[in-house]
């Protein structure tokens, strides 16, 4: 909601705009009100209102004085100015000082719902490009942007910090209208459609352990929530990022709606690890039917979580690759992190069926005769489809079942007639169409997110930057 006060010496007129409008309908709320422009002046400073209706001509300080003395002080405060027909011209100044619009007293009630429609969507659009700003400002390793952006990170000597990330089954986030966090201490970014992130800070640690009762999660559309670690530098704010969000990954799992604490446990994943190596290096791969439904199972046991699974990848993949190169070298076979991860597989079980697969070509290695000239023929159907539905989810499992083909020959495939696998195609494809997008439509960086196929702006800014060199926004503005 926007925080909106109302000032004007005349109680009356205070009153009138308080039932002109339909505020709750377009996402206002009015947090003050005020005859006394001095208090009206302790609260801004104090609370920072989103918005100030005002009159202009008024005792002692008139709205345009009012106007000035934020504008000095760099608050973010945005004004409408309310006037009668003897002060248009002052109402025009106003404009001038950079006051969003005014009306004339009294209000037309027809204009009511056009102007708060209009203000509505100047606020959208203002905290979509903030919220840019500072998504971009917590990825880069130069935290002084944020300082610059929001004042939540003034006296960060005197505070500790906990990072929330928590998944929506929608892309309307109910819990959106209902803040779980009082926003003084609490900075408020959207990730993407489906994602919201939440940094608490409070001058205690215990505090920030008190604020997370479960309760408060209930009976919403929440997803999964992550939680970090808690730490006293906000420096480590990109860490506690990671943290949070490799927490709330941990649906890639079990699929189950959830609250996970980000805790690391690689000590349970070693000795699989050491055990997959061994039959990978003596070629005992009819013991892997048993070591697989055996991992599987210990992951649900231990609630283990995202960090072991990216462990456990990285790990086989260095086993797999250094031991059969060769045999392997047009595979998609990658060290990834948990973001690349989430974007190749649906879940941790089609991940675990893409190794089983790979153990089963090695085994079977030059005792299968293919069909190379079907193969082929749905291969090209498979790449055409890709092209017509980059912007939807697609996992390299699924495609491999729709088009007939063993998902181990697609990655030769993608390689060997591509010259690239294919999560480098798929990404390439997508990055290509957000540039067009970005060049030649007005569509928000969110929006353009989800049009090609990204559900998380967050990964989508870091991926588009490694492509490109520059962020989406900077590509926009050059």
């Amino acid at each position: 909601m926007y925080s909106v006060i109302i000032i004007d010496d005349e109680p009356w007129a205070i009153k009138g705009i308080r039932n002109a409008f339909n505020w709750n309908k377009y996402g206002f709320e009015i947090t003050g009100q005020f005859t006394s422009v001095h208090k009206a002046i302790d609260f801004i400073n104090e609370e920072r209102p989103d918005l100030v209706f005002t009159d202009i001509r008024m005792p002692e300080i008139s709205g345009l004085d009012l106007i000035r003395m934020t504008k000095k002080k760099e608050l973010d405060v945005e004004f409408v100015i309310v006037s009668g027909f003897a002060e248009f011209a002052y109402a025009q100044e106003a404009l001038r000082y950079g006051a969003l619009d005014y009306f004339l007293k009294p209000i037309d009630i027809e204009m009511a719902d056009p102007l708060i429609e209009k203000l509505a969507l100047h606020f959208s659009k203002k905290k979509s490009m903030r919220n840019n700003l500072i998504l971009e400002a917590l990825i880069s390793t130069d935290k002084r942007e944020l300082k610059h952006l929001t004042s939540f990170f003034d006296h960060t000597s005197d505070y500790y910090f906990r990072v929330l990330i928590m998944y929506s089954n929608s892309e309307k986030k109910d819990y959106n209208d209902r803040p779980f966090f009082d926003s003084k201490h609490t900075l408020e970014v959207e990730f993407g459609s489906r994602k919201t992130l939440y940094i608490l800070k409070s001058e205690k640690s215990t505090d920030l352990d008190d604020r997370l009762d479960a309760t408060v999660f209930t009976g919403s559309d929440i997803k999964a929530v992550g939680i970090s670690s808690i730490s006293n530098n906000y420096e480590n704010i990109s860490k506690l990022i990671k943290e949070s969000d490799i927490a709330a990954s941990n649906i890639f799992l079990n699929e189950e709606k959830g609250i996970f604490e980000y805790e690391p446990k690689l000590n349970l994943v070693k000795p699989f690890i050491d055990r997959i190596s061994s039959i990978i290096q003596e070629n005992k791969f009819e013991e892997m039917d048993d070591i697989m439904k055996t991992l599987m199972y210990s992951f649900k046991q231990n609630n283990l979580g995202m960090g072991e699974v990216v462990y456990l990848w990285n790990q086989v993949v260095s086993v797999l690759v250094g031991t059969y190169y060769e045999e392997l070298r047009y595979m998609e076979l990658d060290f990834l992190n948990y973001s690349e991860l989430k974007e190749r597989f649906k879940n941790f079980e089609s991940l675990c069926s893409f190794l089983y697969d790979i153990f089963i070509y090695i085994k079977q290695l030059n005792s299968e005769s293919v069909n190379e000239g079907d193969i082929d023929s749905y291969f090209i159907q498979m790449v055409k489809y890709i092209d017509n539905n980059y912007q939807h989810k697609l996992y390299l499992k699924d495609l491999s079942v729709k088009f007939f083909v063993n998902q181990v020959y697609c990655c030769q495939l993608f390689k060997k007639v591509l010259g690239k696998t294919f999560s480098e195609y798929v990404t390439e494809l997508r990055i290509k169409k957000a540039c067009e997008l970005l060049k030649h439509t007005e569509l928000s960086i969110e929006e353009i997110t989800t049009k090609v196929g990204f559900s998380d702006y967050y990964y989508f800014n870091k991926v588009f930057k490694k492509q490109c060199g520059i962020t989406p926004t900077k590509f926009r503005k050059s």
